[in-house]
């Protein structure tokens, strides 16, 4: 029997066990009817700057694969000797000849504006849209993209310089499809304006915002947007994971709001978020019992803004609270973000091992947590379900604490990186143990590479001293 006496539906399970896009390109080759099935199953690709001329060369791909659903265009590393990148025109290409896209993604399409993302208001099944670093796209180009994609639920706009006007985030809001709600770096966008959201907020289970740290300030609550936040009844009944970098969270605004009222929480992720209070944590470990995982890295007192008089430091009351109330925990991440003032640390041994002792936690990692030492990881024992164990630059554990990690239950992976306090010593009782499966050991000056060796099944080794100075 010869391939072309195969049923189409053989053959289309043989190239759906085929992963990699090089293999398939290969296989594509190799007979004519292998090429044409394969064009007709090819649902998603990825180009970048071999696409050249672009949009000759995009509307041959579209041609090819007739039925894409996903499709990446990313342009980084681009020169103009690479040639001219897509613009409007590929865009209008693209809605036209690929009726099918759901997901598609713009990553430094330079030369792509308003005009481009207006015909894509015609690709009805899009589903997904994600632009990083589309400098010449505004919010006039977005609103007309969610006006003509009615069934939008995936929206990621990172680095996007240019997006100010919001009324695209309202209209988004009176949809209420979306679910997967990502911002980054948007510079004209605020805590604030989320608000705008309205009614979405109820459909919403993932929600990533990002404010450029060096604007963190720039943009001042005024009185109304305040009151709006407080009037306004918010549901996050569907929020699985919340992820908030360099965003302000004060008393009755914006985001504050939003912690709270998060019932059905899975992850969450906060990091320098200043104005988080006990009470914010608090609260929003009562509501979220389906908690598996919590990353929190804390601004120094030295980085807090003067214009809040109250105490806003996070304590261990916010640890306890989680540990209580979070029977399902699986993941930590407590990370200190200048560890050259660790007399100002909030989360003492206390508040970190009532984690440990109450919630099931498989991940541990620590950055900086000065208060974290030898007696610290004796208490591990307790850790029955401790599987990975990262510690960097916790300058207070020493080769004696060290030594005791053979002795934890269940932990097969060991990440050292810019510990002062460890020596070979330390490793020593894990060489020939075969207890662990990873040990990653990065910039302590006082490991060696023959220290090392032996000491897991797979073993990664990098002195690199830099931080240092």
């Amino acid at each position: 029997m010869s391939m072309d006496d195969l049923p189409d539906q053989v053959v289309w399970d043989i190239l759906g066990r085929i992963k990699k896009t090089v293999d398939k390109n290969s296989v594509s080759l190799t007979c004519k009817r292998l090429h044409e099935l394969e064009n007709e199953q090819r649902k998603s690709i990825r180009v970048g700057c071999g696409l050249d001329p672009a949009n000759e060369a995009l509307a041959s791909l579209c041609n090819r694969f007739q039925n894409l659903e996903k499709l990446e265009i990313s342009y980084s590393g681009w020169m103009s000797r690479l040639g001219k990148q897509l613009d409007d025109e590929g865009l209008c290409i693209l809605s036209s000849s690929c009726p099918f896209i759901k997901d598609l993604s713009l990553s430094y399409c330079t030369f792509i504006t308003d005009a481009g993302l207006s015909h894509l208001a015609s690709c009805s099944h899009l589903s997904a849209l994600k632009l990083n670093f589309t400098p010449r796209i505004s919010g006039c180009g977005i609103l007309s993209l969610v006006v003509g994609c009615k069934k939008l639920m995936v929206l990621h706009l990172i680095r996007c310089l240019n997006v100010s006007s919001m009324e695209w985030l309202e209209y988004l809001g009176k949809l209420e499809t979306i679910e997967d709600l990502c911002i980054k770096n948007c510079r004209a966008i605020g805590e604030g304006d989320l608000i705008k959201l309205g009614p979405s907020w109820r459909k919403l289970k993932r929600l990533q915002f990002e404010v450029d740290a060096n604007y963190r300030y720039m943009k001042v609550y005024d009185r109304l947007a305040v009151d709006q936040w407080q009037k306004q009844w918010i549901l996050c009944d569907s929020m699985l994971e919340l992820n908030l970098v360099n965003s302000i969270i004060s008393p009755g605004r914006g985001l504050a709001c939003v912690l709270r009222k998060c019932k059905n929480l899975e992850k969450i992720h906060l990091d320098m978020c200043v104005g988080v209070r006990d009470c914010d944590i608090i609260r929003m470990a009562r509501k979220s019992s389906n908690l598996r995982s919590i990353s929190l890295r804390v601004p120094s007192d030295l980085s807090l803004p003067l214009l809040m008089n109250n105490p806003i430091r996070l304590t261990d009351e916010s640890l306890k609270a989680v540990a209580e109330s979070c029977s399902q925990l699986e993941s930590v991440r407590l990370s200190f973000s200048d560890g050259e003032f660790p007399s100002f640390s909030s989360f003492t041994l206390h508040g970190i091992l009532s984690l440990i002792q109450r919630c099931p936690i498989q991940e541990l990692a620590l950055d900086h947590v000065y208060s974290f030492n030898d007696a610290g990881m004796e208490a591990l024992h307790s850790a029955e379900y401790l599987q990975v164990l990262e510690l960097t630059r916790c300058q207070e554990i020493t080769d004696e604490g060290l030594q005791l990690v053979g002795q934890f239950p269940k932990l097969c992976v060991l990440k050292l990186s810019k510990c002062l306090g460890v020596t070979d010593d330390g490793l020593r009782p894990l060489v020939g143990s075969h207890k662990l499966e990873l040990l990653a050991v990065d910039g302590c000056p006082q490991i060696s590479e023959r220290g090392v060796h032996g000491a897991a099944k797979l073993v990664t080794f990098k002195l690199d001293l830099s931080w240092m100075y």
